[in-house]
C-alpha cells in the first residue's frame, strides 16, 4: 500500500478553505474512488485525471486507487481539484516524491491531452492558502496574472501536467507571472462613459449625482423620457473615484468567482457597473445555485452602481430581495447542503417613468390619459420599506429647448465633479479614520447621533419633517448623512441649516430648493 498527500483549496462564496487530497494505492482491481463529498463534476474528474497522465507519457497505476477529499463535511464541486488529485495519485505511485507536495497548493483543471486549463476562484483560493500556512501556489498559466496578486504568495504558473511532473521533482523552474505588469493593465483598462456634461438642461440631476458618488447614497429618479434619467445614471461610475488596493481585492474576487474576469486585466481598479433588464429574477440579483452558489448581479457592482431602469417593470420579489443588503451590504445564501456570504456594498440607482404612458409631466402634445389608481399602482410596485432605505429622491422634468441652451455653458465635466467628489470623500475618510465606515452612506444612526451630533438649531428642517410624519426614523437619518456629504463637497466642518434644507431637497419628492 502506498498513500501521498497534496492540498488543494474548495472556494464557497468568496471564501476559501483548504482541502487535503489524499491518495492511496492498494492491491486489487483497478479502479479509482472518489471520497469526501463530492459532486458530479468530481466523479467525472476520475476520467479527465487518468486521460491526461497517460497521455502525458506517465504511467497509470494499475491498482485500486482510493481518493478521499478532507474534510468531508464541507462540500466539494468543480473542476479545480483535478492537478492535485493527479498530482496525489503520481506522488502515491513515486512518479513525483510526496514531499514535493506538501509545501504547495494545487489548483486547475486537466484536459485530456494533459493541458491545465483555468479555473475560477483562484484569488479566494489563494489567500486561503496563504492563511493556512503554504506560500507556494500551483496554477494554471492563464491564472498566474490573477495568483500574483496576492501579497506574499509564490506562484508557480504551468501549462500542462508533464511541467507539473517536473516541476516536483526540481527538474524545472516555471517563470513568475509578471504581477506588476498585469496590474499597470488593469489601471487602464477604466470601461469608457460619458461625459456629465452632455446632460445639459438638468442641474439638479447632475447635482444628485454628485451627492449620491461623494457620499455613497443611494438614488432614486422619477421622470418623464427624454429627462436624462439613463444618461445621469451611466456617467455615475466616471464620477467615483478608483478603488483602493482592499476594495479593489475584494471586487477581483467576487468577478473571479463570477468568472467575469478578463485574461488581460486580473485585477479590477475601477469601480463596477450593472444594469440588468427588468425581467432578471430575484436569483439573478442576489446569486444562485444549489451545490455551487455564484454571486449575482447586486455583488457583482460591489464597491460599484448597481442601476435598474424602469423599476416599476422589476417585479416586486426582485426589488424586496435588495432591501436586506442595501443595510448590511452583504447577501447570505443558504441552500440544503451549502451558505455562503457574498460582499454586497454597491451604489443603487433606480430609474422611473411618472407613469405606464410615461406621458405625465412631459411637454407632448398628448397628456397622460392614465387613470390616477393605474398611477398609484404604478408606482406602487416599489415598495415604501424600499425607497425608505433610498437617500436621494429627486423628480426630473423633461427640459426644453431654452433650459438646453442656457444650461450647456455652465454644466461640469465629468473630470470637474470627479475632482470635487475625491475632495470630499478625502475629506469623509479623515472624519471617519479609525472607523469601519467608508462613505457617509455607511455611518450607522446612532453613531451618526452620538459621535457627530449636530445642534437642535441646525436640524430643525428634519425635525420638523420627522414630527409631520414626512420623515420616518430612518429617513431622518438619511437625510443628515446627505447633509454631511454636501458640507463635504462645500469643504465645510459640519453641515449647516443650508446642508439640511439642500439634503430634504434632495429626499422629500417634489419639493424644490
Amino acid at each position: 500500500m502506498a498513500l501521498a498527500r497534496a492540498f488543494s483549496v474548495a472556494v464557497v462564496g468568496v471564501h476559501g478553505h483548504l482541502v487535503e487530497v489524499e491518495a492511496d494505492l492498494a492491491n486489487g482491481l483497478p479502479d479509482i474512488t472518489l471520497v469526501g463529498l463530492p459532486d458530479t463534476s468530481l466523479h467525472e474528474a476520475r476520467d479527465r485525471i487518468r486521460a491526461a497522465i497517460v497521455n502525458s507519457g506517465q504511467q497509470w497505476p494499475s491498482q485500486r486507487i482510493t481518493v478521499g477529499l478532507f474534510p468531508a463535511t464541507l462540500p466539494k464541486s468543480g473542476s479545480g481539484f483535478d492537478v492535485a488529485m493527479a498530482a496525489a495519485i503520481l506522488g502515491a505511485a513515486a512518479t513525483v516524491p510526496p514531499a514535493a507536495l506538501r509545501s504547495r497548493v494545487l489548483l486547475g483543471e486537466l484536459a485530456l491531452d494533459g493541458r491545465l486549463r483555468p479555473v475560477r476562484g483562484v484569488l479566494p483560493a489563494t489567500i486561503a492558502a496563504l492563511d493556512a500556512g503554504i506560500e507556494r501556489v500551483v496554477v494554471p498559466e492563464a491564472n498566474g496574472p490573477e495568483a500574483a496578486l496576492v501579497p506574499g504568495a509564490v506562484v508557480e504558473p504551468v501549462k500542462d501536467l508533464d511541467c507539473l511532473v517536473r516541476l516536483l521533482r526540481g527538474e524545472y523552474e516555471p517563470d513568475p507571472p509578471a504581477a506588476a505588469a498585469a496590474t499597470d493593465t488593469a489601471r487602464s483598462a477604466a470601461a469608457g462613459v460619458g461625459d456629465l456634461a452632455d446632460v445639459a438642461g438638468q442641474p439638479r440631476g447632475r447635482l444628485a449625482i454628485e451627492v449620491a458618488a461623494a457620499g455613497g447614497h443611494h438614488l432614486f429618479m422619477q421622470g418623464p423620457p427624454g429627462s436624462g434619467k439613463t444618461m445621469l445614471a451611466e456617467r455615475l461610475p466616471g464620477l467615483l473615484p478608483a478603488l483602493d488596493t482592499e476594495a479593489a481585492l475584494e471586487v477581483t474576487a467576487v468577478h473571479s468567482v463570477a468568472g467575469l474576469l478578463p485574461e488581460d486585466c486580473p485585477l479590477v481598479l475601477r469601480p463596477p457597473y450593472r444594469n440588468p433588464h427588468h425581467s432578471a429574477t430575484p436569483a439573478a440579483l442576489v446569486g444562485a445555485g444549489s451545490t455551487v452558489l455564484r454571486p449575482g448581479l447586486a455583488s457583482q457592482a460591489h464597491r460599484g452602481v448597481l442601476f435598474l431602469d424602469e423599476a416599476p417593470e422589476f417585479s416586486r420579489p426582485t426589488l424586496d430581495a435588495l432591501r436586506q443588503p442595501l443595510e448590511s451590504g452583504v447577501i447570505e445564501l443558504a441552500r440544503a447542503r451549502v451558505s455562503a456570504r457574498f460582499p454586497a456594498r454597491f451604489l443603487l440607482v433606480l430609474a422611473a417613468n411618472p407613469c405606464p404612458c410615461a406621458r405625465a409631466g412631459a411637454a407632448m402634445a398628448r397628456a397622460c390619459e392614465c387613470p390616477s389608481l393605474v398611477r398609484r399602482r404604478y408606482l406602487s410596485r416599489l415598495s415604501g420599506p424600499l425607497l425608505d432605505r433610498v437617500d436621494l429622491q429627486v423628480e426630473l422634468a423633461a427640459p426644453s429647448r431654452a433650459e438646453l441652451r442656457a444650461d450647456a455653458r455652465y454644466a461640469d465635466t465629468s473630470a470637474v465633479a470627479a475632482g470635487r467628489v475625491e475632495a470630499a470623500r478625502a475629506a469623509t475618510a479623515s472624519r471617519l479614520a479609525g472607523t469601519p465606515w467608508r462613505t457617509n452612506a455607511e455611518i450607522p444612526g446612532a453613531a451618526l447621533r452620538r459621535t457627530w451630533a449636530l445642534p437642535a438649531k441646525v436640524t430643525r428642517p428634519a425635525d420638523l419633517a420627522f414630527e409631520s410624519g414626512q420623515l420616518t426614523a430612518r429617513g431622518l437619518d438619511r437625510v443628515l448623512r446627505v447633509a454631511w456629504t454636501l458640507a463635504d463637497l462645500a469643504g465645510l466642518p459640519a453641515p449647516g441649516p443650508t446642508q439640511i434644507g439642500m439634503a430634504l431637497d434632495l429626499r422629500l419628492p417634489g419639493r424644490q430648493q
